[in-house]
């Protein structure tokens, strides 16, 4: 590591909606902000279709080009964004002390915007099938997926959402939930209930994702309320 130490009045780590917000209103303050952009930059709006609920876009903005727009304001404003993830992080010390690639960095504040991360179901089988038919961003591989049967794991939004976007390629997307209802926002249950593309499985989860030669054939799912277990057979 480095001996040399870069001081500043503020660092923000992550570069999702919430980093870059504070990047904005700490560089119009003149405190001349750090931003570590983190493992993946512009956060999950990146990978995010259509944005519907973000003040000002009436007709909505497409993910990846609003933390675009974000971006450019706090760079505007004087932010440096440094394109690495941040290594470790010293709380106890005053400054506090944050190291990325090799280099030793102090700041009076701190603001951690790390955000979050898909949610992966943790199963060996999901984890060896990634890539192969497993994904866990519509809009990155849904044209993979054309004319094919697709399964949706999840009941929030995100999975309305992606459930969606899916329809576009696939043959028929199912949605498989632990739950017997919808979790997601009113608007989106009532889209993916209007979409003829889109079916359902409640009170289900999981148990493995089946590819025996490498490349997903279907899930084993088990109801949780009968115990029954079946297989649901999918391209993805």
């Amino acid at each position: 590591m480095s001996s040399r130490v870069d001081t500043r009045e503020v660092i923000i780590v992550g570069s999702g909606a919430a980093g870059l917000t504070a990047a904005i209103y700490t560089g119009r303050a003149n405190m001349s902000p750090l931003l570590f952009e983190g493992s993946q930059p512009g956060g999950q709006l990146t990978i995010t279709t259509e944005v519907e609920n973000y003040p000002g876009f009436e007709d909505a903005i497409m993910g990846p080009d609003l933390m675009k727009r974000m971006r450019a304001q706090a760079a505007r404003f004087g932010t440096e964004i440094i394109p690495h993830p941040v290594e470790s992080v010293n709380l106890r010390l005053k400054p506090v002390e944050v190291v990325a690639n090799g280099v030793r960095y102090t700041a009076k504040s701190l603001i951690i915007a790390t955000g979050a991360e898909a949610k992966l179901l943790g199963l060996v089988s999901e984890a060896k099938l990634m890539g192969h038919g497993v994904s866990a961003c519509a809009t990155c591989d849904g044209f993979f997926f054309k004319n094919q049967r697709v399964i949706v794991v999840g009941g929030g939004d995100t999975a309305m959402e992606e459930a969606q976007f899916l329809t576009k390629f696939a043959s028929g997307v199912t949605i498989v939930h632990r739950r017997e209802e919808l979790r997601a926002s009113k608007i989106m249950q009532d889209r993916a209930f209007a979409n003829p593309k889109i079916s359902f499985i409640w009170d289900s989860i999981v148990e493995e994702v089946l590819g025996p030669e490498g490349k997903v054939t279907g899930v084993r799912l088990r109801n949780l309320k009968s115990d029954v277990v079946r297989v649901l057979e999918a391209e993805g």
